[in-house]
């Protein structure tokens, strides 16, 4: 492994540092972060996996928030990558006092078993758990008030020390008090506080979180993890759709309930939006303000805002109820008017886009939604970033840095830098295959034909497991359509349209198991759960097949981000609304096997686009550095892949 000696960390970081070595680079990433907080600045870094990202933060942040009395809030997308915050605050505890949580939702932490078996959402989740308390019904609630020195105790010792959400319900289990009452106890207490996007970002839920925090934005040092996710993740915050399930299920509310007008409201609206479902084919742009008229001439309404207002808090008041009856509280009309007043609300927002797209639900049949969809992250990141002490934004794949900078609107003094990668250079196998791709023209029989033969050619000269990545389902299926099961040796586990994602940790589960029993093969898409949630370190993936640029189908929502981008980046709005994303999408796939420093990966892009210089200049510089492109020729890829990784008494190409 290549090492830094670790004089070269600043004196404060080098404090907190808690491992005897620094990776390569480690030391320039932890420094650069250091120098940023202590300015009070934000930092947009791109470091490749097994820089060390995570205790390179923590290491440089945590001196300055213990000297200003700030609090580091660590937000990232999985429990596992919160876990990982713990573990590394565990290591540093042992040179320096550190304290610190991660944090679950209501959902996930309750023991009551009335919001196990019926809270899906944390806005239910807290209605439930309210009326419980109220009602003087939740046992491990009453237990703290009739504990409280016990309480205080549990308290001080959780506050003091590393804790995962995990061990801190096991706590609250031998002790049967909330673990949610206890987190929430705790959060104002500890150093770092490592949680999900929404908990920052989303403002509904940020409200109630700072008033637990008990500190202000501006008191609070921000790491952003895995922040290539952002935009999306504050897009999706921005936006709200009405399926034409919640409109019948809305109607058979009203009924129920007795309110007759809302039910010939909700039936008629049901029925506009199904006729215009019938006149378009995938996705159409609906004039906010045509559906508006057409409500208020076909479904007789007077004064939409007041009508739909009156709608919601309906909807309150039946959940209400169904809470004083013990029941789940859920409400269609609440959701109904909620989403009606966001359509008036954006009405004349040009940063919204409104549509009617067609998709199949989970039963397999076809149905159709409105959407309000958001264009603009900003609106959403920046009254975060502009409130907070200062902030780091890190990431693999966040190039380029400028993109991302003016997406989520930090200010121009941001810092931004892209680190190498620590990993020597001969454990990285990057090539690009010419004389293939999924560009929609070239999607012939005999163009998947050859993508089905260069495909089992990487996996037939990978020691174990591959894992392959298409553009798309649509690519995925006619690769199994055009017999890639009939020319690999080794099982093929594949994902499909509309699998849940515990069917998918199974699948990856049992993918990861054949890494010491012959290998296997994962197929699934670029921008899936497999391609960005997963870890596949050591055999569980030594190669990686990139299939296809995945770039989104030219839909008037596309149009509209690209349209809109243009307008506020002149000359950048296909390259941030198109561009940008699909690549980052191939990056995350790409990385897949690249976990630590020990791995030896080969990447495998199959498409001759990623030879050209608008995409090669959005990958990452770990990815880019030494790529290879091979000619159009059978064995180019063997040929490559077998001195890479070698021969050796226990590996042999597989026979196909």
């Amino acid at each position: 492994m290549t090492v830094v000696a670790k004089p070269t960390l600043y004196e404060k970081t080098a404090e907190y540092f808690p491992y005897s070595e620094v990776r390569a680079f480690q030391d320039a990433f932890t420094n650069t972060i250091l120098e940023a907080v202590e300015a009070r600045s934000h930092a947009v870094l791109e470091g490749s996996n097994g820089l060390g990202k995570t205790v390179a933060a923590l290491s440089a942040c945590l001196p300055v928030a213990k000297e200003r009395d700030l609090q580091i809030l660590y937000v990232a997308k999985t429990h596992r990558q919160h876990d990982r915050v713990i573990e590394e605050l565990n290591a540093i505890s042992k040179r320096h006092e550190v304290s610190g949580i991660s944090v679950r939702g209501r959902c996930e932490t309750c023991f009551h078993p009335f919001i196990t078996r019926h809270a899906s959402d944390a806005r239910s989740a807290m209605e439930i758990c309210e009326l419980l308390k109220t009602r003087k019904q939740c046992p491990y609630q009453e237990n703290i008030e009739r504990n409280e020195e016990r309480f205080t105790d549990v308290v001080a010792h959780v506050s003091s020390h590393p804790y995962k959400a995990t061990e801190i319900q096991e706590i609250c289990r031998a002790e049967d008090f909330c673990p949610y009452e206890l987190t929430k106890t705790v959060l104002s207490e500890v150093d770092v506080v490592a949680l999900s996007y929404l908990y920052v970002f989303d403002p509904t839920v940020r409200g109630a979180f700072l008033k637990h925090l008990e500190k202000p934005l501006n008191n609070v040092v921000l790491i952003v993890d895995e922040a290539h996710n952002l935009p999306d993740t504050a897009v999706e915050i921005a936006s709200d759709s009405l399926t034409l399930f919640a409109l019948r299920q809305a109607q058979f509310e009203a009924e129920k309930f007795g309110y007759q007008d809302l039910a010939n409201f909700t039936q008629k609206f049901r029925a506009i939006t199904e006729r215009m479902a019938r006149q378009i084919e995938d996705e159409s742009q609906v004039s906010p303000q045509r559906l508006i008229e057409v409500l208020e001439s076909k479904a007789e309404i007077d004064e939409p805002q007041a009508f739909f207002e009156e709608m919601h808090e309906t909807g309150n008041f039946v959940k209400k109820q169904m809470l004083n009856k013990g029941k789940y509280p859920r409400s269609y009309i609440h959701k109904v008017g909620e989403f009606l007043l966001k359509w008036l609300e954006t009405m004349n927002d040009v940063s919204y886009t409104h549509v009617l797209s067609k998709y199949v639900a989970k039963t397999g049949t076809p149905s159709a939604k409105l959407e309000v969809v958001a264009l603009d992250a900003s609106k959403i990141t920046e009254p975060v970033f502009s409130a907070v002490h200062c902030s780091v934004s890190m990431s693999g794949t966040l190039e380029p840095l400028e993109s991302y900078v003016k997406i989520i609107r930090l200010p121009e003094t941001t810092i931004r830098k892209a680190f190498p990668s620590p990993f020597p250079r001969e454990h990285i196998l990057s090539l690009i295959c010419c004389g293939v791709s999924t560009a929609m023209k070239q999607r012939t029989t005999n163009m998947y034909r050859k993508l089905v033969k260069r495909i089992a050619e990487v996996i037939r000269y990978t020691p174990a497991n591959t894992g392959v990545f298409t553009a798309s389902y649509e690519v995925l299926e006619k690769l199994l359509d055009n017999g890639l099961k009939n020319v690999v040796d080794k099982p093929i586990l594949s994902e499909y349209r509309g699998m849940s994602s515990k069917e998918n940790d199974r699948l990856v589960s049992r993918f990861k198991s054949y890494a010491k029993k012959g290998g296997a093969v994962l197929l699934g898409v670029q921008g899936g759960r497999s391609s960005e949630g997963a870890d596949y370190p050591g055999d569980q993936m030594n190669s990686v097949a990139v299939v296809g640029v995945p770039y989104a189908t030219p839909t008037p929502r596309i149009d509209a981000q690209i349209n809109y981008y243009e307008n506020c980046f002149p000359g950048h709005g296909r390259e941030y609304g198109y561009l940008v994303p699909a690549l980052k999408k191939a990056s995350q796939a790409a990385g897949r096997p690249i976990r630590s420093l020990e791995d030896r990966g080969a990447i495998v892009f199959l498409d001759f686009r990623f030879a050209t210089k608008y995409c090669q200049r959005l990958l990452p510089l770990w990815i880019r550095r030494e790529m290879k492109t091979l000619p159009d020729e059978d064995g180019a890829i063997a040929e490559e892949l077998i001195l890479f990784y070698g021969f050796s008494e226990s590996f042999e190409p597989s026979n196909c």
